[in-house]
């Protein structure tokens, strides 16, 4: 297997931030998505490997195990716990640091030589992980759903909770990349990217919104309708409402995460919107009220 250099994936250098990193895969995750081009084995091929690239660099620990031991990064663990087995004699060399002989010579011997890559059949090791990001809108996390994602060419049919969160990450067993010589496959990690197209603004499981009252309403009282996810609500208004006020809708929010039939709140604040465009009498009746007053 020849040697990926992650950066050049990326279209990066070793000196990237994670905010380069994460940057940089959105907009080729982007560009290479099998539902953009469909059919076109290059963009899937491209997607893979812009996968593969974010799994490893925008993670901390997997990064600087590929910073140091390259493509051998996977196995740089049993490495570190070889040299630590090694007898005393070898400690001048230790105290000078690995150098590339060192991981070479050590990986040739566990894996076969570059060329060969006959790989011990006794040594088991774990799949890699994979991660990927799957963008929603509000209105779809409100309700429990399937989805179909695309990975390494396979079509995976996974359930989405009601109730997701923002940047929430989820784990699916087993669907990473497969295990070396019969080790267990890795696990594939998404992250949720949720998009908030409404009218009201999420907080946890309770939503918050703003309702329009005309002056006429406010001050004298009546009824209104509003909508909500699950339809609309009729809201009685008392007289003298003052602009501003709150009021709570229990049980209207948002589903609460892995709780069927719970739900948080609706909070509601009622602005007054002042009319305009007064005619004549309108005026006249306004000032006689002022005198009232």
């Amino acid at each position: 297997m020849a040697f990926i250099d992650y950066y050049k994936i990326l279209g990066l250098d070793k000196k990237a931030t994670d905010k380069d990193i994460k940057k940089a895969y959105r907009k080729l995750a982007r560009k290479y998505h099998p539902d953009l081009n469909p059919n076109d084995k290059t963009a899937e091929k491209k997607f893979k490997e812009v996968n593969e690239a974010n799994e490893v660099l925008s993670n901390v620990e997997n990064r600087k195990k590929y910073d140091k031991y390259g493509e051998h990064w996977e196995h740089g663990e049993e490495y570190e716990k070889a040299q630590q087995q090694r007898p005393n004699s070898n400690s001048n060399r230790q105290s000078r640091g690995h150098s590339e002989e060192d991981f070479s010579d050590f990986f040739e011997n566990m894996f076969g030589s570059s060329s060969q890559r006959t790989q011990d059949s006794s040594v088991k090791f774990r799949g890699q992980d994979y991660k990927t990001e799957l963008q929603l809108d509000l209105k779809d996390v409100y309700t429990a759903h399937k989805r179909t994602l695309t990975i390494n060419n396979k079509n995976i049919r996974i359930t989405i909770p009601a109730g997701i969160e923002n940047g929430q990450v989820i784990k699916i067993i087993g669907y990473g990349s497969k295990g070396i010589n019969g080790g267990p496959n890795g696990d594939l990690y998404i992250q949720f990217s949720i998009v908030n197209n409404t009218n009201f603004k999420r907080d946890g499981d309770n939503l918050h919104t703003s309702v329009d009252l005309d002056l006429y309403k406010a001050i004298l009282g009546g009824e209104i309708l509003i909508p909500t996810f699950n339809g609309k609500v009729k809201l009685t208004i008392k007289p003298e409402t003052q602009n501003g006020t709150k009021i709570k809708l229990k049980g209207k929010g948002f589903p609460k995460y892995k709780k069927e039939n719970e739900f948080g709140d609706l909070y509601i604040t009622y602005t007054i919107k002042t009319p305009t465009k007064l005619s004549t009498k309108e005026k006249e009746l306004f000032t006689e009220l002022s005198k009232l007053r």
